[in-house]
């Protein structure tokens, strides 16, 4: 089985670590070492008997001109989440190439970074470090806010994504309520992850942490509004892990500077140089590192392996893409 990396020079050293790519080796014919970054300008001869293209950020874009160079294709693994930006309509037109990706190993580290932000969250840690820097006095045990702690607090979550799912399968080991408002999830499926399904109106008013977890879809941009927001309550921490354009970034800068609310922007790609939203002490502001980084990323490689390894099998893939999930695969 002929296969090719179908990405940036060097980024298999990342997603594959040298162990990996010596099983990849043993399971394909493929140079583990060499990649092509632009199929275009490939040859005739590297694309004609290749069955599998190994692709991953910054893949070239798998169009009609090139399908018609690949005759043989049968499968592109992916190494990322989202097939968007690699597969386009022309290869979704053809039912003999299998799609897989690695969304389900991407979304582990933000359900993880999400759990933590959630747990420091109902501390107020943010805020207390800023005042503790300020005034260098401990206001903690008996001293402290009683609204202030993860027992008995109550955790909105918003969808019921993957790593929505991942997020309220972490919660249930704690002493919290976990609600969850997601359209297509049903009530059993929600209460099957130990949480309860109720409308955005009443996970907004009554959760002491509200976390986004939805795709970045048309219809789900601009959800979370100055009307929900003003929904929660004074000291309540909104979480946001998902994509900035699903915000109202007005509203939601208006909520912070006011005080009002606190929040952990891990996704903030609109945010000016010179927004006040930097400055403020009750938010945390991340360089987008709740998604796969450094050894992570070896996480996602091993899922493409397993399905270089199925495949050659003659297995079917174990975490497949296709036109009902392929735009809410993040």
């Amino acid at each position: 089985m002929k296969a090719l990396l179908a990405m940036p020079d060097g980024l298999q050293h990342s997603m594959f670590d040298a162990a990996q790519r010596d099983r990849l080796a043993q399971l394909a014919d493929i140079d583990p070492d060499r990649t092509v970054p632009d199929l275009a300008s490939a040859s005739d001869g590297d694309l004609r008997d290749v069955e599998v293209l190994v692709t991953g950020w910054g893949s070239p874009r798998i169009d009609a001109t090139t399908l018609a160079r690949l005759p043989r294709l049968r499968a592109i693994v992916h190494t990322a989440g989202t097939v968007r930006f690699v597969a386009t309509e022309a290869v979704w037109e053809r039912d003999d190439i299998t799609v897989t990706s690695a969304t389900e190993a991407n979304a582990v580290p933000v359900a993880e970074f999400t759990l933590a932000q959630i747990l420091l969250a109902g501390k107020r840690s943010h805020a207390r470090e800023a005042g503790y820097r300020a005034d260098h006095q401990v206001h903690g045990g008996a001293a402290a806010d009683p609204g202030i702690g993860n027992y008995g607090g109550v955790v909105g979550l918003i969808g019921a994504s993957r790593i929505g799912v991942l997020v309220a399968e972490h919660l249930q080991r704690f002493d919290l309520d976990v609600l969850i408002t997601d359209p297509f999830a049903s009530a059993e499926q929600i209460q099957a992850l130990g949480a309860t399904k109720v409308e955005p109106e009443e996970l907004y008013s009554r959760s002491d942490v509200v976390s986004l977890h939805a795709p970045d879809l048309p219809s789900t941009r601009g959800m979370v509004s100055g009307e929900l927001l003003a929904l929660m309550r004074d000291g309540t921490t909104f979480v946001n892990t998902a994509r900035p354009a699903l915000v109202d970034l007005d509203a939601l800068r208006a909520e912070l500077a006011s005080g009002r609310l606190a929040a952990v922007l891990d996704v903030h790609d609109d945010l000016a140089a010179d927004d006040p939203i930097w400055d403020l002490p009750t938010v945390s502001i991340t360089p987008h590192i709740a998604g796969s980084q450094g050894n992570e990323l070896r996480r996602m490689g091993e899922f493409a392996l397993e399905e270089v390894r199925r495949l050659a099998a003659g297995e079917p893939p174990r975490h497949p893409v296709d036109l009902s999930t392929r735009d809410i695969s993040a």
